[in-house]
């Protein structure tokens, strides 16, 4: 097999991310042994500002795509969206069997479900700490702590060869959701010898240790003392840990707690079904919190990250149907502030100040505690696995160079921070990037995915800065005008519109009189004539470039 010209032996040991490596989000990592390839993980990430009308994003599966013959699965890590989120925009064209724990194939098969792809999917669960075979690949998963139900690393028995793929991971004694992490497997894993670490990197630049989620309970339990009056929190939908330890803060403060998002409840269903929140109280339905006073009610909702249609945000609006906040009620933020979503959060934030409602966050008080490990954490790691190189991921450049630091300063003998696309070919003791394969992401637009860079985006980007002019022209068999152009303004001020109308019109009419005979008869050059007038003026009337459009009609 050839990669970009570079030979893949059959018995090589390939590690290739399409997505997660100097970005957080889209994960999807692939792993070649033995002539057959594996995925692990598959997920989405999230337009910002500087995407217009980009809402999901999903990574290029093409590459794969084109071996997948040779494709014996997806094995999934957990069940966050940026790990399994892209299945159901992607699978049709892997179509491959899907490995996942209970909880984490739940979500999936919901997923499935909605995309009415589900019978054809043939999605195996696969229980935490087990074993098991994919062709070449033996793997094991290791359960770990993260901020949903059974999250795991994986190990990858590749000939001698063994990878410890660690997902999302964090040390937490007590999470509150399943059980601490199987140190005495990674222990084992360390004794076998381990080739590469794989390893989260999204809080590697903060030093200490995360933080557990049992100390919380007592931190938001005393917060909530504090109010007499209504009580919201706002936070991921997929932390069901956190939705035990907001009800147990609630429970011990005689507050009865709502949820407010269709992901929540989904959520909360899922893990009911999987075992997980039979301890806590019934969640009562938005539409009952009005029959409780305000000093007994907690409200969980989404919205953390100031998503424009998420619960919080039409509370914030004062739109939604069932609840509304004023002053003396108070939201506080128990989540981490995404990078990319600083403004949007700051809007939502400043609409509920605006009404008066008090608003707190991790700067305030102790609200939160992350799913990923902080730098001693990971020192722990390092440490304990042992491994000959060192391959940060999920994590943004400085994130990765943190990492890579922890491992530096963990003696690891190798260290290789990959880029997306990266072919890195894994020897014992020795990795080294071959080759590199085109990745590009995806936006999911309506039910077609479309490369980012495309020119449909671009061009919708410069409609919505630029605004847009349409111009229909009737031209007779000479090539003339055959009355004034029929004019068109999106997105430009109508005052300022009827002045280019007038001025648009007499344009054209004169760039296509000095046209020379013949050219009056080829579309092509009467559109590049006109268009190249028109956006010189526009430029120097209105100092910005409207997209623009032409349409010839011609007389018989």
């Amino acid at each position: 097999m050839e990669i970009k010209g570079v030979t893949i032996n059959s018995g090589d040991l390939v590690f290739v991310p399409l997505g997660g490596s100097n970005e957080i989000g889209m994960n999807m990592n692939l792993y070649h042994f033995a002539g057959k390839w594996l995925i692990v993980d598959l997920g989405i990430s999230f337009g910002d500002d500087t995407m217009p009308g980009v809402d999901v994003l999903v990574p290029d599966p093409s590459f794969i795509e084109q071996r997948r013959e040779n494709l014996l699965g997806i094995v999934i890590t957990h069940g966050h969206e940026d790990h399994i989120g892209g299945i159901p925009h992607l699978w049709e064209r892997l179509r491959c069997p899907i490995f996942a724990t209970p909880f984490a194939a739940s979500l999936i098969r919901r997923k499935l479900i909605e995309k009415g792809i589900a019978d054809d999917v043939k999605l195996i669960e696969v229980h935490p700490s087990k074993s098991f075979e994919l062709g070449p690949f033996k793997l094991e998963l290791v359960s770990l702590t993260h901020s949903i139900p059974e999250p795991n690393g994986l190990v990858l028995e590749c000939g001698e060869q063994i990878i410890w793929h660690t997902g999302d991971w964090k040390l937490d004694p007590e999470p509150q959701v399943g059980q601490p992490g199987d140190l005495e497997a990674l222990k084992r894993l360390s004794n076998r010898g381990v080739t590469a670490m794989v390893c989260d990197s999204t809080n590697a630049h903060l030093s200490g240790t995360t933080g557990s989620e049992g100390g919380l309970v007592d931190s938001l339990t005393s917060l909530f003392s504090k109010f007499e009056r209504k009580i919201g929190v706002a936070c991921f939908a997929s932390n069901v840990a956190r939705l035990r330890t907001i009800a147990l803060a609630a429970k011990k403060n005689d507050r009865n707690v709502s949820l407010v998002g269709r992901s929540l409840w989904r959520m909360y269903e899922v893990a009911r079904e999987n075992g997980y929140l039979l301890d806590v109280p019934d969640f009562i339905s938005e539409k009952d919190i009005g029959f409780f006073p305000d000093d007994k009610v907690v409200i969980i909702c989404t919205g953390s990250q100031g998503e424009p249609r998420a619960a919080l945000n039409r509370i914030a609006d004062n739109s939604h149907p069932e609840i509304s906040l004023m002053g003396g009620d108070v939201v506080i933020f128990s989540s981490r502030q995404i990078p990319g979503n600083e403004k949007a959060i700051s809007r939502v934030q400043n609409k509920l100040l605006n009404r008066g409602v008090k608003i707190i966050t991790e700067e305030d008080h102790h609200v939160h505690v992350s799913g990923h490990p902080a730098h001693d954490e990971i020192v722990f790691m390092y440490q304990i696995i042992k491994p000959d190189i060192a391959i940060p991921v999920h994590g943004e450049k400085k994130h990765l160079r943190a990492n890579a630091s922890i491992a530096k300063s963990c003696q690891v003998p190798q260290i290789l921070m990959p880029d997306n696309g990266n072919v890195i070919r894994l020897f014992s003791g020795k990795a080294e990037v071959i080759a590199d394969v085109t990745t590009n992401a995806l936006v999911v637009d309506g039910k077609q995915l479309t490369p980012l860079n495309s020119n449909a985006l671009k061009d919708r980007g410069k409609v919505l800065y630029n605004g847009s002019i349409f111009a229909t022209i009737v031209l007779d068999d000479n090539g003339s005008c055959d009355g004034p152009p029929v004019l068109t303004f999106l997105g430009i001020d109508a005052k300022i519109g009827s002045y280019l109308e007038q001025q648009i019109e007499a344009l054209i009419r004169d760039e296509i009189h000095i046209l020379p005979p013949e050219d009056r008869l080829v579309d092509n050059s009467v559109e590049k004539t006109c268009k190249r007038a028109i956006n010189k003026f526009c430029r120097s009337e209105l100092g910005k470039r409207p997209t623009v459009s032409l349409h010839i009609i011609r007389l018989d």
